[in-house]
């Protein structure tokens, strides 16, 4: 019997096609090609597909997750500033019903207020925060512990 494969995306919002150079005090010094590089790395030691989609755009966000709803079976989000924002995106988490696991960079709770309301939260499969990038590879972890047992 054929093993299924896995399909996991990595979405990420606003600005941290930046990362690296955008106020590395805050973000660290780490590149989101350098995070996905170890993210692919990963996941092909596990046989699973692995897709990444940035935007600054949140209708193309949208866009992506309406598209390929059908071809993925869990999503890291990280939805940056639209975490205060969208209620879009949300609806969009909810219409497709993909599990999802919420990570930021940067602990939400310690930063301005405006920042420590997120529309995702109460939806997500857990949340991580305030790890810096290593946050996507935690997360990476625990969505292959949920679908390989």
């Amino acid at each position: 019997m054929k093993k299924k494969k896995y399909h996991i995306l990595v979405l990420n919002g606003p600005n941290l096609n930046l990362l690296g150079t955008r106020e590395p005090k805050i973000y660290g010094n780490t590149s989101l090609d350098d995070v996905i590089n170890i993210l692919y790395k990963k996941a092909e030691k596990k046989c699973c597909k692995l897709s990444h989609y940035q935007s600054n755009a949140e209708h193309q966000l949208i866009n992506y997750l309406v598209q390929y709803k059908n071809q993925i079976n869990y999503i890291i989000l990280n939805p940056a500033s639209f975490t205060h924002t969208s209620i879009a995106l949300r609806d969009t988490l909810l219409a497709i019903n993909i599990p999802f696991i919420e990570i930021h960079i940067t602990n939400i709770y310690k930063r301005e207020n405006f920042r420590k309301k997120s529309f995702f939260s109460d939806i997500s499969s857990g949340i991580i925060l305030g790890l810096g990038t290593y946050g996507y590879i935690l997360a990476l972890k625990v969505i292959f512990k949920r679908l390989f047992n």
